[in-house]
C-alpha cells in the first residue's frame, strides 16, 4: 500500500497565486494582457502541478512494491475535456471558484475554451477513458496505451443537410496536460522479408518510424492516484534524404516523414480502398508494437531478464479487435529478441493477454487478406499460422474454425485464442458471444468468457454534467455517492416525497433551459422547456436505428397535420452522431433527418407540438450538456446487436426514462430500475433473428403499417428534400430491411404515445426519474473495473 502522506489541499489563495504564477512564467503574460487562452493555460499548469505529486507517487510506489500492472491497449481514449474533471476529482471546485472569482474571471468561460481530445469516435473509446478514471480512482497501477491523433476523426459540420468531414484541430494549440518522453521511443517495422540465419527466422523491415511517448496523467478521485495515458506519436526514423532533396527529388526525399505523419494522423482511416485497409493494419500495429516493446522494457528494468514470471506481473487488455496483433507481436517479441522457444512463447503470452469483445456484427470483427498481413507484417504472418496450427493440433475443433479462413486473418479469431480471458460487456451480450459469434470456441474452452458490464464515472457524468443535481443529491443524501455510487439507493424513499420530486424537476428545468438558451438557440431552435426532450446521441450505424426515431417523427408530424388541435405533447427531437467518411448508408440517414428538421421546424401547424435539433460535431462536452437536460433516452437498437451502451446508463442516472428494446445493458438497467420505470418495446433478440430469416418480412411489415407506409411515401413524394436522394434508403427499407426497423415500427410508435401520455403526470414521472437515479448504482465503471481485477487480472489496489 502507498503510505506517503496525502499532498495538503491548497486553498483559494494558493490557487491564485500559483494561476498568477504561471501566467507570467509559463505563458509570458501580464493580467492586463491576458486572453481567455493564457488564463486557461495558466489554470491547467497550476492544476497539473497539484497532479503530478500523486502521479510520480504512484509510479515509485508500483515499482518499489513491485506490483502487477495492468495495461490497457484501445484504438480510442475518448477523454474530453480534461481541467473540470480534475479540478472536481482533486476536491478543488470550491477554492477554484474562489480564486477565479478573484481573479475577475468566469469560470464556465475557462472550462469551455479548452478543446476536446480527439482520441475517439463513441463508446469504445469514452468506455476506455471511464475505465482509466476508475482504475485511478481505486489505485490500481495501471497505463493505458493509445496513439496521438493530430487530427482524429474528424470535425463534422452540415451543408444542406449532408455531413462534410473537415480535419480536427485540438492540437493546434498547446496540449497542457501531457509530457513528451522523449527517451521512451521505439523502432516499428513494416514490409520488408524475413531470412532465416543459424536456425532463427529474422525479420528485415523494408519500412519503419519512430514510435515516441506522450503521457497524460490522469488522476483519480480525492486525487489520491494517477495513472498515465501513454500515446504514441510517429517519427520518421530520419527526417528526410538529403541527396535526394537536393537532387531535385523533393517528393521522394520526404517519404519516411510523410509515412511517419500519416501513422498518426486520423482516427479509422478510410478502408474502402487497399491503401487505406494496409493504413489501419500498420496504424494497429504501430500502437500495439509500441506498447509491448514499452510493457518488456518496464519488466526488465524492474523484475530483471527473467520474462518467465511476466505474467505474474503484467495483465494487458486489448479493447475490441483492433490490438488483437498483439498476441502474435509478444510472442515475435519473446523469441525472436528474448530467445524463448515457439511453445514457451504462445504459454506467456496467452496468460498475458485478455480481450474484451464489443460487438457482435461479423463485419465489425476485423478481417484481413493474408496477402495484406504478409505484406505489411510478414513475420506476424508466419506467427499467426503458427498459432493457428499449435491451436488445430491441440484442441478437436472443426475444420471451418480457425484463424486463417478462406485467404483471410480473422482477428476476433485471433484475439480468442491467444486470450487468457474473453469477456462481454453485458449479459446479453455475454450469452451471445457464447452462443453465437464465437460458439465453437466457446466449446473448445468453456471456462474463458467471462462477463464484465459496463460502466462510466460518476464523477464526470454527474457531479461534472449535472450540477443541479449533484448538488441536490448532496443535499438529500450527503455526498459520499461520488466514490461510492451504490449510495444513491439511499434516494429511492424520496421518490414518494413530493418536495424532493419537485426539486428534481426544478433541477432537470434548470439544464434544459441552459440547454435551450445556449446550443439550440445557436441552431436556432426555439425550444420549449416544458417539452420533452427526447435524446438519441451515439455514433450512427444502421443498427442504433436512428431511421426509426426519424421515421416515427414522420408519421406523428402527419398525425398532427390530420388532427392539429389535438391534444399533442408537446416534444423536442436531438439527434447527435458522427458517420464513418465511407458509411454511405448511415451519411444518408443523416441527410434525411437534418432534411426531414428543415420541414418540420418551420411548420406552422405544427411547431409548437414538435421540433428536431440536431447540432452537428458531437462530441463529449456536448453530450454533458444534452445528457442532464434529456427527459428521454432513445436506446432502440436491434435487439441482439448493441453489445452493452454506455449512453444508456448516463441517461438513467441523470434521471431520463428509457425507452428502448431488450438489447445490450438496457436488459440489466430495465432490471435494476423496474419494468414499470422503462418503456420497451419491440422484438427480442430471438424474435430479430427469427424475423430476419424470414423472407420478405421488410415489405410484409410496411404493408401492415399504415403509419410507416405515409411516412415512406411521404419521403418518396418529396416533402423533406429531393427524392432521388433517399431512393436507395426506401429501397433498401422497402425490399431488405436488415435491422428490422418495419418490423419494430408500430410497436415503437405506440410506445412513444405511452410515453406522453406518462409525461402528462409529471409527478409520477418525477417518481420514476427519481427510481432511475436510485437504481442506477450498479453502472459506476468503479464496480467493472473491480470485476475485471477479481475476475481477469488478478490485481490488487495500492492505496486501500
Amino acid at each position: 500500500m502507498m503510505t506517503s502522506d496525502p499532498t495538503p489541499v491548497p486553498s483559494a489563495q494558493m490557487l491564485t497565486d500559483q494561476i498568477l504564477h504561471h501566467l507570467t512564467h509559463t505563458q509570458g503574460r501580464g493580467p492586463e494582457f491576458a486572453t481567455i487562452f493564457d488564463w486557461r493555460l495558466a489554470v491547467s499548469y497550476t492544476i497539473r502541478d497539484l497532479i503530478v505529486t500523486p502521479w510520480v507517487a504512484g509510479h515509485r510506489a508500483s515499482r518499489d512494491q513491485k506490483a502487477k500492472r495492468v495495461y490497457y491497449l484501445s484504438m480510442e481514449f475518448l477523454i474530453g475535456r480534461i481541467l473540470g474533471d480534475a479540478i472536481i476529482n482533486l476536491g478543488l471546485d470550491r477554492q477554484m471558484d474562489e480564486a477565479l472569482a478573484s481573479l475577475g474571471l468566469d469560470k464556465q468561460a475557462i472550462l469551455e475554451d479548452e478543446p476536446d481530445a480527439a482520441l475517439g469516435n463513441g463508446g469504445l473509446g469514452r468506455l476506455a477513458a471511464c475505465f482509466m478514471e476508475s482504475l485511478s480512482s481505486l489505485g490500481v497501477p495501471a497505463y493505458g496505451y493509445g496513439i496521438r491523433y493530430e487530427h482524429g476523426l474528424f470535425s463534422q459540420r452540415f451543408e444542406g443537410g449532408q455531413q462534410v468531414e473537415a480535419p480536427e484541430d485540438w492540437l493546434n494549440q498547446p496540449h497542457p496536460w501531457e509530457f513528451v518522453r522523449i527517451d521512451y521511443s521505439y523502432t516499428i517495422g513494416f514490409k520488408g522479408h524475413v531470412e532465416t540465419v543459424d536456425g532463427q527466422s529474422l525479420w528485415r523491415p523494408g519500412e519503419s518510424v519512430i514510435a515516441r511517448a506522450y503521457d497524460t496523467p490522469v488522476i483519480g478521485w480525492k486525487g489520491e492516484w494517477a495513472n498515465t495515458l501513454r500515446l504514441w506519436g510517429a517519427q520518421p526514423t530520419h527526417l528526410f534524404d538529403l541527396h535526394r532533396f537536393n537532387a531535385g527529388d523533393h517528393t521522394e526525399a520526404a517519404k519516411p516523414e510523410a509515412l511517419a505523419r500519416t501513422l498518426s494522423r486520423v482516427l479509422y482511416p478510410d478502408d474502402t480502398t487497399e491503401s487505406g485497409k494496409e493504413l489501419r493494419l500498420k496504424q494497429e500495429y504501430f500502437l500495439t508494437s509500441a506498447a509491448l516493446q514499452d510493457i518488456l522494457r518496464r519488466f526488465v528494468a524492474e523484475h530483471g531478464e527473467d520474462l518467465a514470471s511476466l505474467p505474474d506481473r503484467v495483465a494487458i487488455q486489448l479493447n475490441d479487435t483492433h490490438p488483437a496483433i498483439a498476441g502474435p507481436e509478444l510472442i515475435r517479441l519473446l523469441m525472436d529478441e528474448h530467445g524463448f522457444g515457439f511453445p514457451e512463447a504462445l504459454a506467456l503470452a496467452r496468460r498475458t493477454l485478455n480481450y474484451t469483445n464489443h460487438t457482435l456484427l461479423p463485419e465489425a470483427l476485423e478481417r484481413w487478406s493474408t496477402w495484406l498481413m504478409g505484406h505489411v507484417l510478414p513475420r506476424h504472418l508466419q506467427i499467426i499460422e503458427m498459432i493457428d496450427a499449435e491451436h488445430r493440433a491441440n484442441t478437436a475443433r472443426p475444420s471451418h474454425v480457425g484463424i486463417v479462413q478462406n485467404d483471410q486473418v480473422l482477428m476476433g479469431e485471433l484475439a480468442f485464442i491467444m486470450a487468457g480471458k474473453v469477456n462481454g460487456v453485458s449479459a446479453l451480450h455475454t450469452d451471445l458471444v457464447r452462443s453465437t459469434v464465437f460458439a465453437d470456441l466457446h466449446r473448445l474452452h468453456p471456462e474463458r468468457i467471462v462477463n464484465e458490464t459496463n460502466g462510466v464515472t460518476p464523477r464526470r457524468w454527474l457531479r461534472l454534467a449535472n450540477p443541479p443535481l449533484a448538488g441536490l443529491l448532496d443535499q438529500t443524501i450527503g455526498t459520499g455517492w461520488t466514490g461510492d455510487l451504490d449510495q444513491l439507493a439511499m434516494l429511492a424513499p424520496y421518490a414518494t416525497d413530493a418536495g424532493f420530486r419537485d426539486k428534481l424537476r426544478a433541477a432537470k428545468r434548470q439544464n434544459k433551459v441552459a440547454l435551450s438558451n445556449g446550443l439550440l438557440a445557436r441552431l436556432g431552435i426555439k425550444a420549449d422547456p416544458d417539452a420533452i426532450f427526447d435524446v438519441q446521441v451515439k455514433r450512427m450505424h444502421e443498427y442504433k436505428r436512428q431511421l426509426l426515431n426519424i421515421l416515427e417523427a414522420i408519421a406523428l408530424w402527419h398525425r398532427i397535420h390530420e388532427e392539429p388541435n389535438g391534444d399533442w405533447m408537446p416534444r423536442l427531437k436531438i439527434f447527435g452522431g458522427k458517420a464513418a467518411p465511407g458509411y454511405w448508408m448511415a451519411k444518408s440517414v443523416i441527410h434525411l433527418i437534418n432534411d426531414v428538421a428543415a420541414t418540420i421546424n418551420q411548420d406552422p401547424v405544427t411547431a409548437k407540438y414538435l421540433q428536431i435539433a440536431y447540432p452537428p460535431n458531437y462530441n463529449v462536452s456536448m453530450a454533458e450538456k444534452l445528457i442532464p437536460a434529456a427527459d428521454l433516452s432513445e436506446q432502440i437498437s436491434t435487439a441482439g446487436k448493441e453489445a452493452s451502451g454506455t449512453g444508456n446508463m448516463k441517461f438513467t442516472m441523470n434521471g431520463a426514462l428509457t425507452i428502448g428494446t431488450l438489447d445490450g445493458a438496457n436488459v440489466e438497467i430495465r432490471d435494476l430500475v423496474g419494468p414499470e420505470n422503462f418503456f420497451l418495446f419491440g422484438l427480442t433478440a430471438e424474435e430479430a433473428a427469427a424475423e430476419k430469416a424470414r423472407p420478405g418480412h421488410g415489405r410484409a411489415a410496411i404493408e401492415k403499417s399504415e403509419d410507416m407506409k405515409i411516412a415512406l411515401q411521404l419521403i418518396a413524394e418529396g416533402r423533406f428534400g429531393r427524392p432521388e436522394h433517399y431512393f436507395t434508403l426506401l429501397d433498401r427499407t422497402w425490399n431488405d430491411d436488415p435491422f428490422l426497423v418495419a418490423s419494430d415500427f408500430d410497436d415503437y410508435f405506440a410506445c412513444q404515445r405511452r410515453v406522453d401520455a406518462a409525461y402528462r403526470d409529471r409527478e409520477d414521472w418525477d417518481r420514476m426519474a427519481t427510481l432511475n437515479i436510485a437504481r442506477s448504482g450498479y453502472f459506476s465503471s468503479d464496480r467493472t473495473i473491480r470485476g475485471y481485477m477479481r475476475d481477469i487480472w488478478q490485481v490488487e489496489s495500492l492505496i486501500r
